[in-house]
């Protein structure tokens, strides 16, 4: 069958669907998130991409793709937290005291 040519691991059971359809919802997310403009709603984005590729990461096992999302994931929710608090405006980089 030229299915099980292009995805020779095909049948695929419920959990491997459940995570590589997070994984590509996760991918789509981190994308989606550079293009918007509100950068409050980008950090957001990022922040759920990036943690969802960080459970697809801990499931297959790979550790430094595990870190990685981890780093993105802390990074957008730190700078969203501290744009939320008013720490800082969206629209200039300058920190308020």
């Amino acid at each position: 069958m030229p299915l099980f040519d292009i995805f020779p691991t095909l049948p695929w059971t419920t959990a491997e669907i459940f995570f590589n359809t997070l994984a590509c919802l996760g991918v789509i997310m981190l994308v989606y998130s550079i293009f918007l403009e509100a950068e409050t709603k980008q950090d957001a984005v990022m922040f759920l991409g990036a943690t969802l590729l960080g459970i697809y990461a801990s499931w297959i096992g790979n550790t430094i793709f595990l870190v990685a999302m981890a780093g993105v994931s802390v990074a957008s929710l730190v700078e969203f937290i501290e744009i939320f608090t008013a720490r800082r405006n969206a629209n200039e980089n300058v920190y308020h005291k």
